[in-house]
């Protein structure tokens, strides 16, 4: 049995990762269990659907961790994946009750990871972004980083890696899903969840020459997030990716 915590910054490929784990008939998976509790920690932060995702989860970090950990799996159900967001750890939250899961980390580019979570939330922190807990949590528990790009690229290859890295056997369910929502889906899905609705797989990244546009006033935010960034990327899983994807 694997109980695991993915650890992600960028939310559409961390919840196209969670309907690849999702199409697995051996895995059930947990929309971002700390969300409630987040923003009830935080009664002055605005975010999309505030008051119906408080109300959606437990508000207890307590309750929530001790229920991922212990719950019995339904019935033929060998994995539980459970896609976090690492801004939701806040320091109240005691890090020993994360050491039953086996950790992972989604990253991704900063630059891009802030041109697409500004389009959201206009003037986003360092803490909303989630790189410095990120760092943080992998000095800690360790485990695999693979980056969102790479995975996109070659997600076979990616996905294999990753499995492999956490001890469970690969699936091809993993490479391909129905489109639409799912039962397993946040009730802030549809403020975040629109292309990943669409979405049948994963989607290879179009090479790139140029680098995506940033507001100028966030430029000292990306610099903030290269050293947290740049410490997970020397510890990513290395994956053979086509010629100009990569």
């Amino acid at each position: 049995m694997a109980r695991i915590a993915m650890w992600s910054g960028p939310r559409t490929v961390s919840t196209a990762l969670m309907r690849s784990w999702e199409n697995r008939p051996d895995t059930v998976v947990i929309d971002e269990p700390l969300y409630s509790f987040y923003l009830s920690s935080l009664p002055g932060l605005d975010h999309p659907g505030r008051d119906e995702v408080i109300a959606s989860q437990s508000p207890s970090w307590e309750v929530v961790l001790h229920g991922l950990a212990t719950d019995p799996l339904p019935d033929g159900v060998t994995v539980s994946y459970a896609k976090h967001m690492t801004h939701h750890v806040l320091p109240a939250v005691d890090l020993a009750a994360f050491a039953p899961f086996r950790h992972a980390f989604l990253i991704r580019d900063p630059r891009s990871l802030l041109a697409s979570y500004a389009k959201v939330r206009a003037t986003p922190t360092l803490d909303d972004l989630g790189l410095r807990q990120q760092a943080w949590l992998f000095e800690e528990f360790g485990g695999p980083v693979i980056d969102s790009t790479d995975l996109l690229a070659a997600p076979e290859a990616g996905l294999r890696a990753l499995c492999a890295a956490l001890g469970v056997p690969f699936s091809q369910a993993m490479l391909s899903w129905p489109a639409g929502p799912r039962d397993s889906d946040g009730v802030w899905a549809p403020y975040w969840y629109d292309s990943v609705w669409r979405s049948t797989g994963f989607t290879a990244p179009a090479p790139s020459r140029t680098r995506p546009a940033l507001d100028p006033a966030l430029e000292p935010l990306l610099a903030q997030c290269l050293p947290y960034y740049e410490r997970l990327s020397e510890n990513k899983i290395k994956i053979d990716i086509p010629n100009g994807l990569g």
